[in-house]
């Protein structure tokens, strides 16, 4: 269980360094600060050159940001498109949009859930091939009443409507299930098993803002034990994954 809190840590600790607040200097002769993230709302404050500002969050072609004696406002991005970081060096703003999610590259997710009967924990990665076709390796730990399963997972998910922000998806999968007996319950049944898993599944993907994006799941997994019987189990889970 170790392992998959470090990677949730991990995870986390990524995107918390996304939300960082960041200080910049004004380079622009003058720039105007509306109330709102709109043109039809009042200027109602002027941050002058040199003046440093707290860079909270973006709006699509807006920055919400905090001057140095704590007065909150909106900037017009192409007014702060670039900003100094330090004397005589600049840096590019980042602005993400749902246009910007739709041309990701790399995905990674923490999600949490029910394995039939168990509380379960998934961490995930995932590469966006195009729009509709991404491929995803995910890794899930599920503690139940009388035994551990650990899940190794590598799907293709196919995006149904990929400009839809609400997004439906179908997955197809293969992996292993690897399942560790609660020793203290079960006399003489110590030994682990590993089962090869096919499955299928259908989520819905929600763009939430900047780069983070929120899903919920569920798949159907077929597990082929050694004795050659099929034992199906249901996953249901919800998270939110981060974008690169």
């Amino acid at each position: 269980m170790k392992w998959l809190l470090v990677c949730c840590i991990v995870i986390l600790g990524l995107a918390s360094a996304r939300a960082d607040i960041l200080e910049v200097t004004v380079v622009e002769p003058y720039v105007d600060m509306h109330s709102g993230p709109a043109s039809e709302y009042p200027v109602f404050h002027i941050i002058e050159q040199g003046q440093s500002v707290a860079v909270l969050k973006t709006r699509t072609g807006w920055y919400k940001v905090r001057t140095a004696k704590g007065i909150e406002g909106w900037i017009v991005a192409d007014d702060l498109v670039m900003a100094e970081i330090a004397p005589g060096q600049t840096v590019a703003l980042p602005e993400y949009r749902f246009e910007d999610y739709q041309q990701r590259t790399f995905e990674f997710g923490v999600y949490t859930g029910r394995l039939d009967n168990s509380n379960s924990l998934s961490v995930s990665a995932a590469w966006a091939m195009t729009q509709n076709i991404v491929a995803e390796v995910s890794a899930t730990q599920a503690l139940g009443e009388y035994a551990e399963n650990q899940l190794w997972l590598v799907r293709v998910q196919h995006f149904i409507f990929p400009k839809w922000r609400l997004s439906p998806y179908m997955t197809l999968g293969f992996g292993q299930i690897r399942t560790t007996p609660d020793t203290t319950l079960i006399q003489g049944g110590g030994e682990s098993r590993t089962s090869d898993l096919m499955e299928v599944g259908l989520g819905a993907r929600y763009y939430l803002l900047r780069n983070f994006s929120a899903r919920l799941e569920y798949k159907r997994l077929t597990a082929l034990t050694a004795r050659d019987d099929l034992e199906e189990l249901n996953q249901w889970q919800l998270g939110f994954s981060v974008f690169f």
